[in-house]
């Protein structure tokens, strides 16, 4: 009995002692997690609360984060300078940025000269609309307009009914509907829809006053939209009283003049599967080559220094004399806030000493996908990752969520791109239905991949097209 008993008791304790995790743990596995933008805005809340830490700003570049000298980015310049063409492909630029063009040449006195300033001056979307919808309306209805851009989803269709947007802005309906009007009046054509139908409709009536209009598009577009997708040209022809060749008439006109996302590819900076909210996201990491091999560097490391403010310092050496004149208070105060300010700044240092061990591995294993692209993409997972650093898998899955990393040619991609192998299966869909001729199927495309040695069912080929954002070929 006394046996069973001390067994009890030490299985209890040893899991106790399991279960517990150290807040110093903790606190470092949450500022790992956190994403760009998130660890600013917790800097920045630790710097307002902790007097004793103390941030020393460094100049850097807004598109990849190096150390400015002066205005001038030497990395950037570099690239543009000798950079070769991107393996992608013009086509394929993703989250990057097109850096095309020479920098010039200029004199001291043009220190401020900056040969970024074209690609940092790009307008989003968002801010092309605004921008619009200011000279149009009255100032008091610019809050409905910024309301209901940033609505918007990524193929420029109104997420939100107007109905909603009056009640959270306590505005009249009618006030909503006149400065959807106006949003629905600007480029690109169809912006602010609310389904496809109203998309295009936009559409035809903006070519009507351009004097393109199209015999039965208004009424077929508006009243037999789905018959017309799936090629039910007999069944419109007979509701109307036309001919079937000039239903297909119709269809032609539609698939070649008129564009059902009218959000995609807006402007070089506006890919199809970006926020048309963000203008570019600044990289964690920034892989570069090399003279002999590709080099990594954590961008982070270059845009601040954390210290523990100078003053604190020496009273945190004045602790241990007898004759520091300190009352209890003061000595906790000084203790409680130093110590913090050091553990946050270890946490900050070890999230990145994580990031660039992450990614030199994933140097290391993905060394074609970085010379050569997206084709040479490998299989790879986090759980791989980890046991190569000797890790845990839950520690790669954190410092690579919601991070970004700048290729050697510039492109700017998810960290997720690296786990992703179906990418280089996407690419080749995308070539295939690019020199497709005459629209394939899904199961047509099936095929034409089978015979590349690609073996997939054809419902992930409807959803990498999707995800794609390409029509079925009834549409296409």
């Amino acid at each position: 009995m006394t046996m069973e008993l001390e067994l009890d008791l030490g299985q209890e304790y040893s899991a106790n002692q399991t279960l517990k995790v150290s807040p110093r743990l903790v606190a470092a596995n949450y500022i790992l997690e956190l994403s760009s933008q998130e660890l600013q805005q917790q800097i920045a809340t630790e710097l307002n609360d902790n007097p004793a830490l103390e941030l020393v700003e460094i100049p850097t570049c807004r598109i990849c984060g190096t150390e400015l000298q002066g205005s001038i980015c030497p990395r950037c310049i570099q690239r543009q300078k000798g950079s070769s063409p991107s393996s992608y492909g013009p086509e394929s630029r993703g989250y990057g940025y097109d850096d095309g063009g020479e920098a010039r040449n200029r004199g001291s006195d043009d220190e401020d000269f900056d040969p970024l300033t074209r690609v940092a001056s790009e307008q989003t979307l968002a801010e092309k609309l605004l921008m619009d919808m200011g000279a149009a309306l009255p100032e008091e209805d610019m809050p409905i307009a910024e309301y209901l851009v940033g609505s918007l989803d990524e193929k420029g269709y109104l997420a939100v009914k107007i109905e909603d947007v009056a009640y959270e802005m306590t505005v009249p309906v009618d006030k909503i509907r006149a400065v959807l009007r106006v949003l629905q009046a600007q480029e690109p054509v169809g912006i602010g829809a609310r389904r496809l139908s109203e998309c295009l409709m936009i559409q035809i009536d903006h070519l009507e006053e351009r004097g393109m209009s199209h015999p039965h598009a208004r009424e077929i577009v508006s009243q037999f939209l789905t018959e017309l997708g799936e090629h039910k040209f007999g069944r419109i022809a007979h509701e109307l009283k036309i001919s079937q060749q000039e239903v297909a008439d119709v269809w032609e006109f539609v698939k070649t003049k008129l564009n059902p996302h009218p959000a995609h590819g807006f402007s070089p900076t506006n890919a199809s599967d970006r926020d048309t909210r963000a203008m570019y996201i600044i990289p964690d990491v920034v892989i570069s080559s090399g003279p002999d091999d590709f080099e990594v560097e954590v961008v982070e490391s270059r845009r601040f220094v954390l210290r523990v403010n100078p003053m604190y310092t020496r009273l945190s050496a004045d602790l241990h004399r007898s004759s520091a004149a300190m009352n209890p208070e003061e000595r906790r105060h000084v203790q409680q806030y130093v110590g913090r300010a050091k553990l946050f700044i270890a946490n900050i240092n070890q999230r990145r000493q994580t990031l660039f061990n992450i990614t030199r591995c994933l140097v290391d294993q993905q060394r074609e996908f970085l010379e050569k692209g997206v084709r040479h993409l490998r299989p790879l997972s986090r759980a791989a990752v980890a046991q190569q650093l000797g890790v845990h898998e839950s520690t790669v899955s954190r410092a690579t969520a919601s991070k970004y990393v700048m290729l050697p040619n510039g492109e700017v991609i998810p960290y997720a791109h690296f786990f992703t192998p179906s990418l280089s299966v996407k690419d080749i869909m995308k070539e295939v239905i690019e020199k497709e001729g005459k629209p394939l199927t899904d199961s047509e495309i099936v095929e034409r991949l089978k015979d590349r040695g690609i073996h997939i069912a054809r419902r992930t080929v409807a959803k990498y097209r999707m995800q794609l954002a390409i029509l079925p070929s009834s549409l296409r």
